[in-house]
């Protein structure tokens, strides 16, 4: 499979580009950014030509797939690109920096039938099975998430200043990483409405057009959900002060670590599983199962709907908070 990456100076680039690369039935023949000189070097690991312009490499090269990254408030146009010349494709969260754009992208895609997978890598998460194994039967009654993240300097130090400013980058943790937590609401709620009931949405201690803090409050599915996300840790890239809890009829959830799962029954018995949590483990995965579904036909575990609906969320925080 002819493999292209578009927008490479985004700092996930290499949880695509590293599993790519290890696959053997995969060549990554382009890669592209509108900064050429943050393009070339990846594109000598990957013994492949650099392009400025992601355009002129689809319709030169005529991919088999492309992962698409780069800003956000590039990516609607990168994705409506990507449809018109039905080439199927994955493309980094939140594709868009509004609701109105995902959802169009998400009807364009399916309009056309282009395969197009959104990296909600949190459903490959082994949290998802332990619930459904152990309290397969229970209805949820509480979700909390809370995911906070590195200071707003990572970012300058990573050369992507643009997810500081809310006109390229549509928003801060709640929209870059709060998505994350959202769908998996969604997901252990087996997609049932939620509905935004208050939200908290402050930059107080980096004082940028985005959010560095928000705290989101939803309700649907028989359950009250929060998530909580932030540009507040100091701490290096993909450490994260992290807290999850999940009630169910019988059953107590928590991770306090990205290492383990703790279970308590409502007899307090208490057992542990050992499992990584954070999303950063994931997107490997995610790689692989994606190429695969593309091969056999299936539809990606995630897509530009599921984006879409995760997006609806955070505006709807947005415009209460």
């Amino acid at each position: 499979m002819r493999i292209v990456l578009i927008g490479v100076s985004h700092w996930h680039t290499p949880f695509y580009l590293d599993p790519t690369l290890q696959l053997a039935d995969t060549t990554i023949v382009g890669v592209s950014d509108p900064n050429l000189s943050r393009a070339e070097p990846i594109a000598a690991r990957a013994h492949c030509p650099a392009f400025a312009d992601y355009r002129e490499m689809c319709a030169t090269l005529r991919p088999d797939f492309a992962f698409a990254l780069g800003r956000h408030c590039d990516m609607a146009e990168e994705a409506r690109s990507l449809i018109a010349q039905r080439i199927p494709f994955a493309m980094e969260k939140p594709c868009g920096i509004s609701s109105a754009e995902v959802h169009d992208i998400a009807q364009q895609a399916a309009a056309a039938g282009v395969f197009a997978a959104v990296p909600f890598v949190l459903r490959f998460s082994p949290l998802i099975a332990a619930i459904r194994d152990i309290a397969s039967n229970e209805a949820l009654h509480y979700i909390a998430f809370k995911f906070v993240g590195g200071m707003v300097d990572r970012y300058r130090q990573q050369r992507v200043e643009w997810m500081l400013d809310r006109t390229t980058a549509g928003g801060g943790p709640l929209l870059n990483l709060g998505v994350h937590h959202l769908d998996l609401c969604r997901v252990l709620l087996r997609n049932a409405p939620l509905q935004v009931t208050g939200a908290v949405i402050s930059n107080h201690t980096a004082r940028l057009t985005i959010e560095d803090h928000a705290l989101v409050l939803m309700r649907g599915g028989g359950a009250t959900c929060s998530v909580e996300t932030g540009y507040l840790y100091p701490a290096p890239n993909s450490v994260f002060d992290m807290h999850y809890s999940i009630r169910t009829e019988g059953h107590y959830f928590v991770a306090r670590d990205d290492s383990t799962l703790e279970i308590v029954d409502n007899a307090r018995n208490r057992t542990t599983r050992a499992m990584k949590l954070t999303n950063v483990h994931f997107y490997p995965e995610f790689v692989r199962d994606t190429l695969h579904r593309l091969r056999d036909g299936r539809p990606p575990i995630a897509n530009l709907d599921d984006m879409a609906a995760a997006m609806d969320l955070v505006q709807a925080a947005y415009a209460v908070g």
